[in-house]
C-alpha cells in the first residue's frame, strides 16, 4: 500500500471488480480518498450492465471519495476531463475527444470505460478502465476501441494512475470550490460533434438531432424536430458510424 497525495492506492494482483473491493473498504473507512487498482480483473463491468474486457497490461482501477454534494453525477464529467488531461500530457498532438456521457475517444476509437456506482455512507465509487496496452476486439458494438500502445503511446500503469489522480483533485477541486459551471466549460471545449448532427441510443427509442451541449445537471442537449429534449441517459454515435450498429 502505498499514497498518492492524499489518496490511499492499493494495487492487487488480481480481483474481481475493483468497484466492489472499494464498496467494501468504504464501510469501514471515514474521510480518506481510496483508490483500488488491480493487474488482473476477472468480473470487470461497466455501463447499463454491460461488461467490461479487462485485457492483460491495461489499467483497471477505482476511486472512493466521500462527498456530500449535489449533482453527483458532475463526478463523471470531473473523471473524463482528468483521462483527457492525461492522455493529452502523454502526447499534446494526439486527437483525444470526450463524448457524452463519460467516454474518451482518440482517434475516434474508445480508450477507456466508466462506471459511478454508489459506496457506503457519504461514498462514491468511481470504476475506470483504460486500453494502455492492447484493446480488445469487440462485436455488436457501439463504437471499435483503441489503445494507448496502438496510437503510439507507451505508459506503465501505475504511472498513468499517479499523472491520472493528480488531474482528478485539480478538476475536484475546482469542483467544490465553484460548482459545476467550469467543469461544463471545459468538458464542451473537447467534446466530439458540438452543434453537429448525432445519433443517441435510448432503451426504447433512436433520436436524430443536433448536439447542443450540456445541461447545469449533466444532461445531453438534443435539438431535434424544432425543440431542445434533455436526454438523462443513452449512448451517443455518430452518423457515419450508423451501419456498424448491430445490437
Amino acid at each position: 500500500m502505498e499514497y498518492i497525495g492524499d489518496w490511499m492506492l492499493h494495487d492487487m494482483a488480481e480481483t474481481g471488480s475493483t468497484n466492489d473491493e472499494v464498496k467494501k473498504l468504504s464501510a469501514n473507512i471515514r474521510g480518506q480518498k481510496v483508490v483500488i487498482s488491480a493487474r488482473s480483473q476477472t468480473n470487470g463491468r461497466g455501463r447499463r450492465g454491460r461488461g467490461w474486457v479487462s485485457l492483460d497490461g491495461n489499467l483497471f482501477f477505482s476511486l472512493g471519495v466521500e462527498n456530500e454534494l449535489k449533482n453527483l453525477g458532475a463526478l463523471v464529467f470531473i473523471a473524463s476531463l482528468s483521462l483527457w488531461q492525461t492522455v493529452r500530457n502523454l502526447d499534446p498532438l494526439l486527437n483525444v475527444k470526450l463524448k457524452w456521457p463519460n467516454d474518451v475517444l482518440v482517434n475516434d476509437k474508445k480508450i477507456s470505460g466508466m462506471l459511478l456506482e454508489k459506496g457506503a455512507g457519504d461514498y462514491w465509487v468511481i470504476g475506470i478502465g483504460v486500453n494502455l496496452k492492447v484493446a480488445p476486439l469487440l462485436v455488436n458494438t457501439l463504437y471499435p476501441a483503441v489503445s494507448l500502445a496502438e496510437a503510439g503511446i507507451n505508459v506503465e500503469r501505475l504511472d498513468f494512475l499517479r499523472s491520472f489522480i493528480a488531474e482528478f483533485d485539480n478538476y475536484f477541486n475546482l469542483w467544490k470550490t465553484e460548482g459545476f459551471e467550469p467543469i461544463r466549460r471545459e468538458w464542451l471545449a473537447h467534446v466530439k460533434s458540438l452543434d453537429e448532427e448525432i445519433l443517441v441510443r435510448l432503451e426504447d427509442e433512436e433520436l436524430e438531432g443536433i448536439f447542443r451541449g450540456v445541461d447545469e445537471h449533466g444532461s445531453l442537449l438534443l435539438e431535434t424536430s424544432g425543440r431542445i429534449r434533455r436526454i438523462y441517459a443513452g449512448d451517443v454515435f455518430y452518423p457515419q458510424r450508423k451501419q456498424i450498429v448491430n445490437e
